[in-house]
């Protein structure tokens, strides 16, 4: 289960709650190779469709791959790693640490 802080203090008036996620994520036993992408769902209790996931940090070198992520469901983040160089990508496993926020316009 993914460690969540849940608060309301960081960017006033942007957003009007935030999720502070930490994960341990496994993209090896995905396709990853040229051109390729692979995702991990993570559990993040209380966040829906139109959050906003950002601000990804990984233990890891992507090696030049791009790692991004959406709120895909009512409680799940998808983190996607996407290859778009030439060979294959192989990342150990890893935390990764994001922020779900939830706008508030």
């Amino acid at each position: 289960m993914a460690t969540v802080h849940q608060g309301t203090k960081q960017f006033p008036g942007v957003f009007n709650e935030f999720w502070l996620v930490k994960e341990t994520v496994d993209f090896a036993n995905a396709a990853t190779g040229s051109g390729t992408f692979a995702s991990v769902d993570v559990t993040v209790p209380g966040v829906a469709l139109g959050d906003a996931v950002g601000f990804i940090s990984t233990g890891v070198d992507t090696v030049d791959a791009v790692i991004a992520g959406a709120v895909t469901a009512a409680n799940v983040a998808t983190l996607t790693l996407l290859n778009n160089t030439a060979g294959a990508v192989d990342l150990a496993s890893t935390t990764v640490k994001f922020v779900v926020g939830r706008p508030s316009w």
